[in-house]
């Protein structure tokens, strides 16, 4: 089974909500591929707006700017795969968690700040993992041939970004190392429980770290098994191919000789006529 293989059947046999441009429109899934990294990075925008709604009553404009931005990029990117393959209303009701992410993130800026409504955080909660969903789904492309080294760096890049959140929201966490530690103890789900957090702020965050860090740790180790078991079926494809390669050489060294043979047959010169039988011929009386 191939790195492609798992991804393939990790994508199929998860309900995700979301669809993929069909195969035979290239011009879509080229369309698709271009809009993948930018909604990323607009959704990863929105997690420090998420924190900055609910540790201020009165929240920087720039939290609301973060969150229309990732609704326009997540409606944009489905509208312009969509009409490129030619079949935007099925494309469209093939993701509904894009249509909900979309909807939801532009209804997130009407919202009032989640330090003062828990219906409002409540929601924003909810936001919040349908993004997540949304991004792990969107990193599965990663697992294939030579997809593991920017797995490893992902994985480093996110246990990172989760350090810092816990540096900057936890109290008991003074230093970045600390930070760091608490977010890979809790990204591992070892708990040590030499520190933990404390605020509401951190235990929010301490869970989309959990989620977070499991789906890309979880990844990691398919890519891992999958290089390995990839790499002894490349061994096999090896010998099969040369032992390919050996019957082809020795089936175009006979073919070779058969020629020679024809041709040496139809450069020789024909067969003389067998002599007659009894000597020779009787005069008539």
């Amino acid at each position: 089974m191939t790195m492609a293989d798992i991804s393939r059947r990790f994508r199929n046999s998860v309900p995700w909500g979301l669809r993929l441009a069909p195969a035979d429109r290239v011009r879509a899934r080229v369309i698709e591929q271009h809009w993948r990294w930018p909604t990323l990075l607009a959704l990863c925008a929105t997690i420090p707006a998420f924190y900055s709604e609910l540790l201020h009553a009165a929240p920087p404009p720039l939290s609301g700017v973060a969150y229309a931005l990732a609704g326009l990029m997540v409606g944009a990117a489905l509208l312009h795969t969509g009409w490129r393959s030619g079949r935007l209303a099925t494309h469209l009701a093939g993701n509904p968690l894009d249509l909900l992410l979309a909807a939801g993130l532009v209804l997130s800026i009407l919202l009032p700040p989640s330090s003062t409504s828990t219906t409002a955080l409540v929601l924003r909660l909810v936001l919040a993992f349908v993004s997540l969903v949304r991004m792990v789904w969107a990193l599965q492309h990663l697992i294939s041939r030579g997809g593991l080294t920017y797995l490893l760096l992902l994985a480093v890049l996110v246990l990172g970004a989760c350090g810092v959140g816990f540096w900057l929201l936890e109290p008991r966490t003074p230093t970045l190392a600390d930070g760091l530690w608490l977010a890979f103890t809790t990204a591992a789900t070892v708990g040590y429980g030499d520190v933990v957090p404390t605020t509401p702020a951190s235990k929010i965050f301490a869970v989309f770290v959990v989620l977070l860090g499991f789906g890309v740790l979880t990844l990691v180790t398919a890519a891992i098994a999958a290089h390995w078991i990839e790499t002894e079926e490349r061994t096999i494809e090896h010998e099969i191919l040369r032992d390919m390669h050996r019957q082809i050489a020795t089936l175009r060294h006979e073919i070779g000789a058969l020629r020679e043979e024809l041709a040496a047959q139809r450069d020789a010169p024909p067969p003389q006529p067998p002599p007659p039988l009894g000597g020779s011929e009787r005069e008539p009386v």
